[in-house]
């Protein structure tokens, strides 16, 4: 699979993630199916812990299906199994950007570092309704990690327990077009997810570069702000800013370990062309805005 395929894959994903503006009454009822096209651009690590960076600026067509089993909405692709007031069991995709190791001096020789999908089961949380227009939620997904480089491989598993703060519509004004969401979660991979990121094998080493064995535990600790602005029935913008630490992670001490910090943000829009005139089943979401 060539790396512009690969980075549409993955950005399709994030595409099929875009935010949502939460509505009350009979406009819960959205459309079964909407499609559109999307464009974002989008600054991040190289992956955790790098010194380098990826950007990307990229336009795609989406499609957004609210089924009551089957959706790729705005909480991603995937299958809803169980869902109750306060409850929702799921089983999600996700997924990332693939890094060259020709473009990030601290692997350079070392083999790329491609797409990567996650995916597995997911529970939401709904702790507390804190106002109309707010609420506060809790995540605990465990997905399997896929790489798409060559083929498809296994390289591991991770999980992020999360909290979410959200806000739709602004203070005094329930109708407002905006969403916003703050979360704080942690990434925990096992081992095999971090000796994909962090071990050096001997055939990889070098006098700036030492043979290191990757160990299971902490991969970073984040906290993101996200929005998103409807601006008429069709066309929406989005954009987040999130800061990552790996100064806990459990392999610090590995020579592709350089930093303990790391930024992403990101900012694009997404236009409806075409949407069903029947209804999706109301959905009163408990979903992430985040894109």
């Amino acid at each position: 699979m060539s790396p512009p395929l690969k980075a549409v894959l993955a950005c399709a994903c994030t595409l099929l993630s875009l935010p949502a503006v939460a509505q009350s009454g009979d406009e819960s009822r959205l459309p079964l199916w909407e499609f559109g096209v999307g464009a974002f651009g989008v600054t991040t690590p190289a992956y955790p812990g790098a010194d380098d960076r990826n950007g990307r600026v990229l336009a795609l067509p989406y499609l957004l299906y609210r089924g009551e089993v089957l959706r790729a909405d705005q909480n991603g692709v995937g299958a809803r199994l169980f869902r109750s007031e306060r409850a929702e069991f799921d089983i999600g995709l996700a997924g990332a950007l693939p890094s060259d190791s020709d473009d990030v001096d601290a692997r350079r020789g070392m083999p790329d570092l491609g797409t990567l999908f996650e995916f597995g089961p997911r529970l939401k949380i709904k702790l507390a309704d804190l106002s109309p227009t707010s609420r506060l939620r809790a995540e605990l997904p465990l997905r399997a990690v896929i790489e798409a480089r060559g083929g498809l491989r296994r390289q591991g598993w991770t999980f992020e327990p999360k909290l979410a703060y959200e806000m739709r519509g602004l203070p005094g004004r329930a109708t407002a077009p905006w969403s916003f969401e703050a979360n704080a979660s942690v990434v925990f991979g096992d081992k095999r997810l971090n000796r994909y990121f962090y071990e050096v094998a001997p055939q990889y080493a070098s006098a700036s570069r030492p043979s290191y064995e990757a160990d299971v535990g902490l991969v970073l600790a984040r906290v993101g702000l996200f929005a998103t602005r409807q601006m008429n029935p069709d066309v929406r913008v989005f954009g987040f800013v999130r800061y990552e630490s790996y100064a806990g992670s459990a392999n610090n001490d590995s020579p592709l370990h350089l930093k303990n910090s790391g930024a992403s943000a990101g900012i694009g829009f997404a236009w409806t062309l075409a949407r069903s005139s029947r209804r999706a089943a109301v959905y009163e979401p408990i979903d992430p805005v985040t894109p």
